[in-house]
């Protein structure tokens, strides 16, 4: 047999495979029209992140003992499309996201939500917040910590004004890039970028001999890329997807000082979510200020085995408040004791499906 009629043999076999696949996904979309009957009729959430954790970590699971070719990444890029897909035929989704087009956010945001939806670019966190919380978007998409530069402050006050929920988590990796219209370096006289991504790039700057150039703060990375192309002596720390998306030259790629620099992403919205088997809780905590008092609080947690993650201090107000991850859901018989003694303390920020330990 020749290889034309080999290769013939197996896109047929293809083609087929593709049609089964196209049948089946209809299928799927027909219950999952009948689903969003039944939850229209009690009111219940299209969006539960649990329930699709719990799908894709049962294929990953029989994928590895089957030794499929798909990695656990394909396998949760390819179920979150067809998840989005399916919750946008039931009910249009609108998602408010920080910055641009091409953003980090935006980029967080399209992986967990999809092609689908549609996206509402806002400048600034509280303007999320606030988008949501009049329901101009039903889900909003923001920072909340970076491995280099700590807890975004503005995300934590957000947190604390508004009676919005942590449905969800997702941690990006972060690769900056130098683009610009210039060829060489030295021509840079300004630069344009979003101020923690120049402070992520700090080193590099440095060696280049760029940290003495004028650096112009903007609200985010795909501004910066925008501003470069219309001055032909600067250049933007941006993301890669934001240089291609102006169509500006990409001089030098990865130029992060950290390159395991990642951000983690919360999404929110006004709704709670169920318990999964792999659940963790934020809260805000306010501790007076005496002696021994935050000690006997994180104390009672571990009274009650619960395993702290995460725990940052701010000032809000004049007023000591802690950050504070841990283990578990809000209607877990351990957690709720906490809740019923300190009840005038916390601030129940959400319960959601466990993505990572710490970044």
């Amino acid at each position: 047999m020749s290889e034309k009629e080999e290769l013939s043999i197996l896109r047929a076999k293809l083609d087929k495979l593709d049609n089964q696949i196209f049948t089946f996904l209809n299928e799927r979309m027909e219950v999952v029209h009948e689903v969003g009957i039944l939850k229209a009729k009690t009111g219940g959430e299209i969006y539960r992140p649990e329930r699709e954790k719990e799908i894709i970590s049962r294929f990953q699971t029989s994928n590895i003992s089957n030794k499929g070719l798909l990695n656990s990444n394909a396998i949760e890029s390819m179920f979150q499309e067809i998840f989005a897909i399916s919750r946008n035929l039931e009910m249009p989704e609108n998602i408010a996201y920080l910055g641009h087009e091409g953003s980090y956010t935006h980029e967080a945001a399209q992986s967990r939500f999809g092609a689908m939806s549609s996206y509402l670019p806002v400048n600034s966190i509280k303007g999320i917040f606030s988008q949501v919380d009049n329901k101009n978007a039903k889900f909003g998409v923001v920072p909340i910590e970076n491995s280099s530069n700590g807890i975004v402050h503005d995300s934590i006050q957000a947190l604390m004004k508004y009676d919005l929920k942590i449905i969800a988590e997702l941690v990006l990796d972060i690769h900056h890039v130098l683009a610009s219209i210039c060829l060489k370096t030295e021509d840079i006289k300004t630069i344009y970028s979003k101020d923690i991504a120049i402070d992520q790039c700090s080193k590099f700057l440095e060696n280049l001999g760029l940290d003495c150039v004028e650096f112009v703060r903007v609200e985010s990375t795909t501004k910066a890329a925008k501003l470069a192309t219309q001055d032909k002596t600067s250049a933007a720390i941006c993301s890669r997807v934001g240089a291609k998306n102006f169509s500006l030259p990409i001089l030098f790629e990865n130029i992060e000082d950290i390159k395991s620099n990642k951000t983690r992403f919360i999404i929110i919205s006004n709704f709670e979510n169920a318990q999964s088997s792999c659940d963790k809780t934020s809260i805000i905590a306010k501790v007076a200020n005496t002696h021994g008092a935050l000690v006997s609080f994180l104390n009672d947690f571990d009274k009650a085995k619960i395993n702290l993650t995460k725990i940052k201090s701010h000032i809000i107000q004049g007023i000591s408040w802690h950050f504070i991850d841990f283990d578990g859901h809000k209607n877990d018989d351990n957690v709720k004791k906490i809740f019923d003694k300190y009840k005038e303390n916390i601030k129940f920020l959400g319960s959601y499906v466990k993505e990572i330990d710490d970044i």
